[in-house]
């Protein structure tokens, strides 16, 4: 029998934060595998809703899933920013 993951707040965040990973491009999709090419919109999208985990549970965390939410949310802020500048824009007629 394979053991489960863990469920706990953590691992939730991990999830959200692997999902805009694969939305970036930087992670392999873990149901095929491949790398997609980058969706900056989903990939914000991601991003939002770890921002809603992280008001709603605001004052609700022990120390250690606050911080660990802080730190995550704070890298893929950078790592939007820097996507964000990459970013070619779509040429308009």
């Amino acid at each position: 029998m394979t053991a489960q993951p863990e469920i706990s707040f953590n691992a939730l965040v991990v999830s959200l934060a692997t999902s805009a990973a694969v939305h970036f491009g930087d992670a392999a999709d873990p149901s095929s595998g491949q790398h997609m090419p980058p969706n900056l919109e989903a990939a914000g999208h991601m991003l939002d809703l770890l921002v809603v985990l992280a008001e709603k549970t605001h004052g609700n965390l022990t120390p250690d899933e606050e911080r660990f939410l802080t730190q995550v949310l704070y890298e893929l802020r950078m790592r939007f920013i820097e996507a964000k500048k990459g970013e070619t824009p779509v040429a308009t007629p």
